[in-house]
Formats: structure tokens, C-alpha cells, sequence
């Protein structure tokens, strides 16, 4: 049996996620039922992307090497909902009309003797709407309504980006996982943000808009943002250990005076 390398932790970064298009009326055929709005395709891809100019979104590398089989849980109205892919490209595609929860199960090569991953995704269709707060004063933002829309012409992406981590893996597992490591981020953006309105950015032509891009400034930022984050709890933590301790001398201060 394969034994464990210990005090190793190895990672693999993915993104998980979906991007939809509104159909054309050149895409509908009679196999395509009448009711459908959008075509989508949800996948478990490597980060970087390929092709600068495309609208896929990461998928540079073949995950194939370390991940045996992906499998989508989609909604039930789907014939086999179960979708087993045993290869890379991981991903579904379909046509549809509603959004709905997918679940993920990532089933590992057998080399790694790591259990199944599960992961959620929330099938994204229409663009995020930014609510009207000035018409809508003093009310909860997650209780407005956005009006209506005509789906815009671009696609809609939503993506998460993720790293497996492997604590102590097999001596199989990592020599393969050594073999092949992942590809690197560009330093910058290669093209603009995607079409979300609620991002400012978001204002510009379609045509300077473009798919999401992972790049290395995006995961300074975050790493950054996580630090701040990390901060400010330990701050909020310690103002609370004081005011913890200023009550219990308080506390103690009126027993005394009780028993007194």
C-alpha cells in the first residue's frame, strides 16, 4: 500500500461555475423546447484562460490528470439529471428558462485515496440588477424588486474560483500532481471585466467588454482584502477581550459589595 508523505500540503486551483447566452432565433430548432430562453453550460475548469478573445473562461489546463470524473446534479426536469463526465472538457451544456442549484462531485483519479468532493453552483441566467435605493427609501435592498428586463445580448458568467487542497498525499498522488503543474496567471488583465451592471466598469460599449479573467493582480487584491478582513477581526476581538474584562472586575467589584 502506498504510503503518505507527510508534512506535505499541495494544492490545485479550479473555478467552478456557469455562463449562459440568450438564445437566437437562429439557434431554435423543434428540438429546442418553445419555452427555453438560454442556452448554459456549467463546468469545472482550470483557471487561466486560452484564448484571450474568447468569451470561455478558464480552461487552460486538463484537470483529466488528478480528477477522474465530475458529475452534475441538475434540476430534476432534465432527462438523467445525473450527468456523468469522464473526461475533460468537464462540463454540461443545455437550454433552459429558470435558474436553479447544481451539485458538483468531483471523484478523484484512484492514485490520490482522496474522498469525493461536493460542491455547490447556483445556475446563473440574467445579469445581476443593482436595486433603486433613492426610490425605495429605508427599505431592506435584498426586499427591492428590480424591474424587468430584456436579457442583454451578452452572456452572463458566474464564476468561483477554488483550490483543492491535499494534506499528506499519497507518493503516487504527488508524483503526479508534481508532473504537472498548473499554469500560471497572467500578471494583467487581458481583457475588460464582464457585463455586470452592477459594477461601474460595466458602463463601457459591449464591444470593450469580455469574459471574466483570474489573473495574479486579482489574487493579490483578495489576498489583501482577507488580511484586512483578518485584521479587523483580531482588532474587534481584542476591544471585546477588554470589555470582557472590565465587566468581570466590575462583576467582582459588586459582590463584594453585596457580601459587604
Amino acid at each position: 500500500m502506498a504510503e503518505r508523505v507527510r508534512g506535505v500540503v499541495i494544492h490545485r486551483p479550479i473555478i467552478y461555475g456557469n455562463s449562459a447566452y440568450p438564445l437566437t432565433t437562429a439557434e431554435r430548432n423543434p428540438s429546442i423546447p418553445s419555452d427555453h430562453t438560454h442556452r448554459w453550460t456549467v463546468a469545472v475548469r482550470s483557471p487561466v484562460t486560452t484564448n484571450e478573445k474568447s468569451d470561455i473562461v478558464g480552461g487552460a489546463d486538463d484537470l483529466g490528470y488528478f480528477i477522474k470524473r465530475v458529475t452534475f446534479r441538475l434540476h430534476e426536469t432534465y432527462p438523467q439529471p445525473n450527468r456523468n463526465i469522464d473526461k475533460s472538457p468537464f462540463e454540461v451544456t443545455e437550454t433552459g428558462w429558470g435558474e436553479f442549484d447544481i451539485s458538483i462531485r468531483i471523484l478523484f483519479i484512484s492514485e490520490s485515496g482522496e474522498k469525493t468532493l461536493t460542491l455547490q453552483h447556483h445556475l446563473k441566467l440574467h445579469p445581476w440588477v443593482v436595486p433603486d435605493l433613492a426610490a425605495h427609501p429605508g427599505q431592506d435592498p435584498a426586499l427591492i424588486i428590480p424591474p424587468v428586463t430584456q436579457p442583454p445580448p451578452e452572456p452572463v458568467h458566474s464564476w468561483q474560483y477554488d483550490e483543492i487542497v491535499f494534506t499528506d498525499p499519497l507518493k503516487p498522488f504527488l508524483d503526479i500532481l508534481m508532473a504537472h503543474p498548473p499554469t500560471q496567471w497572467p500578471k494583467m488583465k487581458r481583457r475588460a471585466i464582464p457585463p455586470n451592471p452592477a459594477h461601474p466598469d460595466s458602463l463601457a460599449p459591449p464591444a470593450q467588454r469580455g469574459a471574466p479573467e483570474f489573473t495574479q493582480v486579482i489574487e493579490r487584491d483578495e489576498a489583501e482584502r482577507l488580511d484586512a478582513a483578518k485584521r479587523k477581526l483580531v482588532e474587534e476581538a481584542e476591544r471585546l477581550r477588554a470589555a470582557l474584562i472590565e465587566k468581570e472586575k466590575e462583576l467582582a467589584r459588586l459582590r463584594k459589595e453585596v457580601e459587604a
